[in-house]
């Protein structure tokens, strides 16, 4: 009874992880149509379940949005449900809210239908789908279901028990010695029944709680090794396998190394942190030399304990964040001669980072006097609610800067990173999803063939505006780092922010 009891907790209470660590939530800012929205996706805290979905609209001439959820690829991708018809709130018209069912793990789509005064629009939001851990049932409640269950089981023997001694007899007639011998062996009998039950019954939760535990999503840890000649090489790591079905529900999608697909351009866009005073950051590109192996020449890099990130996607739209630590020495190697001709080449230009920042509230200081400015009001950062981040870029003279170019294909990139590490998101001007991911979502997976950006229709080939923002929400209170990235006159800019989530 316990542990069937324990079944409909895990069912209830698991937490969900995203691509992202320990920040699952989806944000993101795209037009249906003629209608621009701003889609919030909640992942179900396990799967199956409910993933909540909230729509702003920034038209006021919508009349009707309706959702529905698809798998990113294979038969469920074929075979669309019914769509569900999402609530417009009393108290803002252009908020919309609904909710859908989640029903296998992996990557899925939340196609938004949208209707209005313009005609009707489509927008397809990537969803990253999974459960990383089984919470355990409270003691108390283990308690009291077990003995109600010792209850019910008395109860079954008592009421056959006594059927095999008086269900014949005449009311107010008394059983003779055969009846009650006949009612102690029916009770024995269903005694040794209900306990066989019980054991197979236990057995065979045993067995589907340790097929649904190998489901569960487990973070995996890139292996990084510097050698004395300054290459990184990096391993990555598949610690999550395909299980069995379980309860008869599809398995999930299967998780490999060998199908990864270029988002920005790049297989792989490595992120390392200096832990734990966060002042040196480095987005780096390193190239695969393998399944699953990665390798770079590090540019010159300050010598101290840095956290790893290592963002990859996969053919399924999957996006992965795996993690590391990596304690780097003093470093000369720039500076010498290498005896192998033809071992060094220079970075790649869309590698970036910055040193010794002291992050700031609000303005932080870039090359050649220029700054970059935190566009926030004075209201309190909340958790859980999504936030437009909106900065700036002034020259020297304090004017809106006019140099700036696309970064990777993009106005601009965000990093997010609690100052303890443990949660971590890689944001863009259209929020938190995988360029790569969108492409698969709309069907443009071709283009994911070459890491060419020009290939990518969801990249911005236009010189942006002295203004960038990210639609993003912290998942948890507490304080952040923000490290924002801009490309101006060909040379990558950094700012470094802090801030704290109530």
């Amino acid at each position: 009874m316990r542990k069937l009891a324990l079944l409909l907790t895990i069912l209830l209470l698991s937490p969900a992880l995203s691509a992202h660590v320990n920040s699952p939530d989806v944000f993101y800012e795209g037009h249906a149509g003629p209608y621009q929205l701003l889609v919030t996706v909640r992942p179900p805290k396990v799967v199956p379940g409910i993933a909540q979905i909230e729509i702003r609209c920034a038209d006021k001439d919508v009349t009707q949005i309706q959702v529905l959820p698809l798998k990113m690829q294979g038969t469920g991708s074929k075979y669309a449900p019914a769509s569900d018809a999402t609530e417009r709130s009393s108290a803002d018209p252009q908020m919309f809210s609904g909710k859908l069912w989640i029903m296998t793990r992996g990557s899925w789509k939340v196609q938004v239908q949208v209707e209005g005064a313009r005609g009707k629009g489509e927008l397809a939001v990537p969803l990253a789908s999974v459960s990383n851990n089984s919470v355990r049932m409270q003691v108390t409640l283990g308690i009291l279901l077990s003995i109600l269950g010792l209850v019910l089981v008395a109860g079954i023997v008592a009421i056959l028990g006594a059927a095999g001694r008086e269900a014949d007899l005449p009311a107010g007639d008394q059983p003779d010695a055969n009846k009650k011998k006949r009612g102690r062996r029916r009770e024995a009998a269903t005694t040794v029944f209900v306990i066989a039950a019980l054991v197979l019954g236990n057995a065979w939760w045993n067995s589907e709680a340790a097929a649904n535990a190998r489901l569960n999503y487990k973070v995996p840890h890139v292996q990084a090794q510097l050698q004395p000649d300054g290459i990184l090489k990096l391993q990555l790591e598949n610690p999550n396998e395909l299980p069995k079905r379980i309860f008869g529900m599809e398995p999930p999608d299967r998780i490999v190394l060998d199908d990864l697909v270029p988002d920005h351009g790049h297989l792989m866009h490595l992120f390392l942190v200096s832990m734990p005073d966060m002042k040196n950051f480095y987005h780096l590109h390193p190239e695969q030399t393998g399944v699953g192996q990665f390798s770079m020449r590090l540019p010159v890099i300050l010598e101290g304990n840095y956290q790893i990130y290592a963002d990859v996607v996969h053919a399924t739209g999957f996006p992965e964040t795996q993690v590391g630590t990596i304690k780097i020495p003093a470093l000369d190697y720039q500076y010498r001669k290498l005896d192998s001709p033809g071992t060094w080449k220079p970075p790649i230009t869309d590698d970036s980072g910055i040193t010794q920042a002291v992050p700031s509230e609000k303005i932080s200081p870039l090359s050649a006097g220029s700054r970059m400015v935190w566009l926030r009001d004075e209201a309190p950062l909340k958790a859980n609610q999504p936030i437009w981040f909106r900065f700036r870029m002034e020259d020297k003279d304090g004017k809106p800067a006019t140099d700036l170019e696309p970064y990777m294909g993009m106005a601009g990139h965000a990093v997010f990173i609690s100052t303890d590490g443990r949660i971590f998101a890689h944001v863009h001007p259209a929020g938190s999803v995988s360029m790569a991911a969108v492409d698969i979502a709309d069907g443009r997976a071709s283009s994911l063939a070459s890491s060419d950006m020009g290939a990518m229709p969801g990249m911005q080939h236009d010189r942006p505006g002295a203004e960038v923002s990210f639609p993003y929400g912290f998942p948890q209170p507490g304080d952040y780092r923000i490290f924002v990235q801009v490309k101006r006159s060909g040379h990558v800019e950094t700012g470094s922010f802090i801030a704290h989530a109530r």
